[in-house]
């Protein structure tokens, strides 16, 4: 599983990269067949300055997107983990059916 971190208009700390690895490779877990993962952090800089994660998977078949939206990257990236640990259960539970 290859995986890009992009940061728009910042450059992202090494612990931020680090935690971010550690949250997509938990991914693993839910389905082996994941070829590429893109992370795209970002944000809007007004009163509360909102950061932006986007987290693009791509497995056999199909591309899973997700945007999530918080007051800190960490739990942007975890909440955008969490739906996307939902979305391959329920790709792995189809393929069991089949």
């Amino acid at each position: 599983m290859k995986v890009t971190i992009t940061a728009r208009k910042f450059k992202a700390r090494d612990v931020l990269k680090e935690y971010i690895q550690g949250e997509v490779e938990s991914l693993e877990k839910f389905s082996v067949d994941i070829l590429d993962v893109e992370v795209i952090l970002s944000y809007q800089n007004n009163k509360d300055s909102v950061k932006i994660a986007e987290i693009i998977v791509k497995v056999p078949g199909q591309i899973l997107t997700i945007v999530e939206e918080a007051e800190e990257f960490e739990i942007s990236v975890k909440s955008a983990v969490a739906k996307l640990n939902r979305q391959l259960q329920k790709i792995k539970e189809k393929k069991a059916k089949h």
